[in-house]
C-alpha cells in the first residue's frame, strides 16, 4: 500500500504544481506553488481583496466591483435578460446598445440580484454529526434538515444583514456556510450593440483568434442610491504583457472532474444523447419562428446565441468522454485509489461500498430518467407560465410546513430570492410561450410514448399545440400581481384558482412529487453517500492538496498570458483593433455596428483586443476579473477556447485556455467610440 499511495501522491501533487490546474477556494489557495512558478506573493491580503472585488450574478455569471460607487464590470452575454426585458418593440436595446449618460438614466434590471461573498465557516463536523449512523436515506434527510437549520441560525445571527447558503465541497468531503451580501435594485449603466458584443457569433464562439467586445456594466444600489463598494478592483489602462502572470476570480458553475467513470458513463450514453436531441430541434424551431415577425426575431435572437453556445459546449462534452486514452486516464486513475483503499483493511471498511453505492444509484435512475426529466423536471412542460405555476403550486403547500421540513428550494433562507424572481415583471411573449410549451409536449409524447399515463393525463386526446395555445391564451400568470396574490393567499387560493396552468401543476404534482421523493431516496441519497465516501478516502490518502469540483462557488485561479500550438503552429495571445474592421463582413455574425466604423480612423489599430491566458475556468466565470500579481484589472473573462470545454472533466495545461477582452480596448472603446467619458473618469479615478 506504502508504494501505491506514494505513487498516488507523487503523481497528483506534481501534475497540479507543473499545471495552472485548478479552482482553488479562498481558504485553500496554492499560495507556495503561485510563487515557486511564477515568483508572485498572493497572500491573504490579496486574495481578501480579490473576495470582496468579486460578484455574482444569479443569472449564472460572474463580475467585479469597478468603481466605490456600486459598479459592476461583467460580459454583455451575462446581462441578455435584462436587456430583453428593458426593450420593446421600439427600441430593442440589444441592437442600439445603451448607455445611461447619468445616474438618472440607470435602468433596473427585473428580479435582477449581486452577491458578494464576506464570509464562510465550515460545518463539516456538525454535519458528520447529524449523520452518523444512518443509512442513506435517512441522513440525506438529516442532513439537509441540519443545514437548513444552520443557514437558519446564520441569518438569525447577522440580524437580516447577510443571506446564507449551505455549500457542498468535494462532493460531500467538505460542508460549508457562505455569507453574503446582497444587492437586490441591479441597474443597466452601458451595453454595447450585439453586433460588436458578440462579434463572430457561433462561428467565433469557443475559438481563437477572436475579437468580441462582450463587455456590460451594471450598477448595484441600495436604498435608492448608489451602493458604497470600497473594495473595487482598478483597472490598467495597457492591459497585460505577454508571459504575465494573471488570476481569474469568480463563480464557475459545475465541473465534473472527481465523478467516477460509470457517472461519466451515464452522462455520455443517457444524458447528453437525448440533451442534444431535444435543444437542436428547440434551436430550429427558433430559428423558423423568428421569420414571422419583428417581434418574433427580437424575442429569440439572443436565446438563439445561448442555444447554439450550450450546444457546442454539449457536442464537444460529448465528444471528451468518447476520448478512449481520456476515459483510460480516468479508469486507471479511480483504479490506484480504489487498489489503495483495498490494501488496507480500515479504509475498505469505511470506504470499500461506495463505487457500490454510485453504480446501484445509476441504475435505479436508468430506469425512470426520461419520467424524471420530463414531468419533475418540467422537460416536458417548457416555458415561464409553468415554471410560475409550478413554483406557487409547490411552494404554498410547502410553507405550510416548518422550514427544516420543506424542498430546500422553500425554506426560509431560500425565499428571499424565490419570491424576487417570481413577483419580478419580467415581460412574458405568449407566442413564444407556445412555441416553447408546444415542443415540449411533442418531446413528452415521443419520449415517454403514446400510452405513458403522463401523455394521457397532460395532453389526452388534445394536439399539443392546441393544448399550450388553449393554456398561454387563458392563463393570468404572465401579471406579477397575479402571481403575487396566489403566492400570499397559500394553499387555500391555489385550491380556488381557476387559472389552467394552476390546474395544470396541482394535477401534475402529486405524481411529480412522487417522482421527486423516488429520486430523492433511490438515487440523490446512495450517490451523496458514496461520493462522500470517496472524497474521504481522497482526503486520508492525499490530504487537501486538491481542489473540488466548481459549485457556482467563489474561486481563483491562476496562470499566465500565453498562446498554444494548433496544428503546427503557435497561436499568438493577442489580436489587434485593426483585424477587426478587415475580418467584418457587412453581414451577421461579422457584421461591425456603425458606432466602430464611424470611429475607426480615430481608433489605434494595434490596440490589444482580446487576449488567451492559461488559467483553468468553466461556465459561470463567464463576467469574472482576470487580474495582475498588483491587484490591478486587466480584462474580462468571456469564453474558453475550443479545447477547455473538455475541461469539464479534466485539463490539459497544453492547449485550455481562457479567453478574455483586453482592459486597453475596453477603455479606448468606452471614450472614442461610445462618448463615455464619464465613466472612463470614473473607472481611472484614484482616491
Amino acid at each position: 500500500m506504502t508504494r501505491t499511495l506514494l505513487t498516488l501522491l507523487t503523481l497528483t501533487l506534481s501534475y497540479t504544481a507543473l499545471a495552472d490546474e485548478g479552482m482553488w477556494t479562498i481558504d485553500n489557495f496554492p499560495t507556495d506553488t503561485v510563487a515557486e512558478k511564477y515568483d508572485v506573493d498572493v497572500g491573504d491580503d490579496w486574495l481578501r481583496k480579490a473576495q470582496l472585488a468579486t460578484t455574482r450574478l444569479e443569472g449564472g455569471c460572474s463580475g467585479s466591483f469597478a468603481s466605490s460607487d456600486g459598479l459592476v464590470l461583467t460580459n454583455n452575454h451575462c446581462t441578455w435578460g435584462c436587456i430583453r426585458n428593458l426593450s420593446t418593440s421600439e427600441r430593442n436595446l440589444s441592437d442600439e446598445g445603451f448607455i445611461a449618460r447619468d445616474r438618472g438614466e440607470e435602468l433596473q434590471c427585473p428580479g435582477e440580484q449581486i452577491s458578494v461573498l464576506v464570509e464562510f465557516e465550515e460545518v463539516t463536523d456538525k454535519i458528520a454529526s447529524v449523520t452518523a449512523g444512518m443509512d442513506e436515506a435517512q441522513a440525506n434527510s438529516a442532513r439537509k434538515a441540519e443545514l437548513t437549520r444552520l443557514e437558519s441560525d446564520c441569518e438569525a445571527a447577522s440580524k437580516g444583514e447577510r443571506s446564507c447558503e449551505a455549500v457542498t465541497l468535494y462532493n460531500g468531503g467538505q460542508y460549508f456556510i457562505y455569507q453574503y451580501k446582497r444587492y437586490d435594485d441591479v441597474r443597466l449603466v452601458f451595453a454595447p450593440e450585439l453586433d460588436i458584443g458578440a462579434f463572430g457569433g457561433d462561428p467565433d464562439n469557443f475559438n481563437f483568434p477572436r475579437w468580441s467586445f462582450d463587455m456590460t456594466f451594471l450598477r448595484a444600489y441600495e436604498n435608492g442610491e448608489p451602493a458604497q463598494t470600497p473594495d473595487y478592483l482598478r483597472w490598467r489602462a495597457e492591459g497585460p504583457a505577454a508571459g504575465e502572470p494573471v488570476f481569474v476570480t469568480g463563480h464557475p458553475g459545475s465541473t465534473d472532474r472527481l465523478l467516477t467513470v460509470s457517472q461519466l458513463k451515464f452522462q455520455r450514453d443517457v444524458m447528453l444523447p437525448l440533451w442534444l436531441l431535444r435543444y437542436s430541434e428547440f434551436r430550429g424551431r427558433m430559428m423558423a419562428w423568428q421569420h414571422t415577425s419583428d417581434e418574433a426575431a427580437r424575442t429569440v435572437q439572443q436565446r438563439i446565441l445561448n442555444y447554439e453556445n450550450a450546444l457546442k459546449v454539449r457536442r464537444n462534452q460529448l465528444k471528451a468522454l468518447q476520448n478512449d486514452r481520456m476515459i483510460g486516464r480516468k479508469a486507471s486513475e479511480e483504479r490506484s485509489l480504489r487498489e489503495a483503499i483495498a490494501s488496507d483493511p480500515a479504509l475498505t471498511a469505511a470506504y470499500g461500498e461506495a463505487w457500490d453505492l454510485i453504480d446501484r444509484s445509476l441504475d435505479t435512475h436508468r430506469n425512470f430518467y426520461e419520467e424524471h426529466l420530463f414531468i419533475e423536471n418540467a422537460a416536458g412542460l417548457q416555458g415561464s407560465l409553468y415554471a410560475y405555476a409550478k413554483t406557487i403550486v409547490r411552494g404554498t403547500a410547502e410553507l405550510e410546513k416548518p422550514s427544516d421540513k420543506r424542498i430546500r428550494a422553500y425554506r426560509d433562507t431560500a425565499l428571499p430570492q424565490l419570491t424576487q424572481r417570481l413577483f419580478a415583471a419580467r415581460p412574458i411573449d405568449k407566442e413564444f410561450e407556445k412555441l416553447q410549451l408546444t415542443f415540449s409536449l411533442e418531446k413528452m409524447r415521443e419520449w415517454l410514448g403514446p400510452d405513458s399515463q403522463w401523455v394521457h393525463s397532460i395532453i389526452g386526446n388534445e394536439a399539443p399545440d392546441e393544448l399550450a395555445s388553449d393554456l398561454v391564451t387563458g392563463t393570468k400568470l404572465d401579471d406579477p400581481a397575479y402571481r403575487r396574490k396566489l403566492w400570499e393567499g397559500g394553499a387555500a387560493a391555489v385550491e380556488a384558482s381557476d387559472d389552467p396552468f394552476i390546474r395544470l401543476a396541482a394535477t401534475i404534482e402529486p405524481g411529480a412529487n412522487a417522482l421527486r421523493i423516488r429520486y430523492r431516496d433511490e438515487v440523490e441519497a446512495p450517490r451523496i453517500l458514496g461520493e462522500e465516501m470517496i472524497a474521504d478516502a481522497r482526503f486520508q490518502l492525499y490530504g487537501t492538496n486538491t481542489y473540488p469540483d466548481a459549485t457556482f462557488t467563489l474561486r481563483v485561479t491562476y496562470g499566465a498570458v500565453e498562446g498554444w500550438e494548433e496544428r503546427g503552429e503557435m497561436i499568438d495571445p493577442f489580436t489587434r483593433t485593426s483585424r477587426l474592421f478587415e475580418r467584418a463582413t457587412g453581414q451577421r455574425p461579422f457584421r461591425v455596428p456603425d458606432s466602430w466604423s464611424n470611429a475607426r480612423e480615430d481608433l489605434d489599430p494595434d490596440t490589444p483586443f482580446n487576449f488567451v491566458a492559461t488559467t483553468d475556468i468553466t461556465g459561470g466565470n463567464s463576467g469574472s476579473p482576470m487580474i495582475a500579481a498588483d491587484g490591478s484589472l486587466i480584462g474580462l473573462a468571456f469564453d474558453g477556447n475550443i479545447h477547455s470545454i473538455a475541461g469539464d472533466y479534466w485539463f490539459d495545461p497544453s492547449v485550455n485556455r481562457t479567453v478574455g477582452v483586453n482592459a486597453a480596448i475596453m477603455l479606448e472603446a468606452l471614450e472614442t467610440v461610445y462618448g463615455a467619458d464619464f465613466l472612463v473618469e470614473e473607472l481611472t479615478f484614484t482616491d
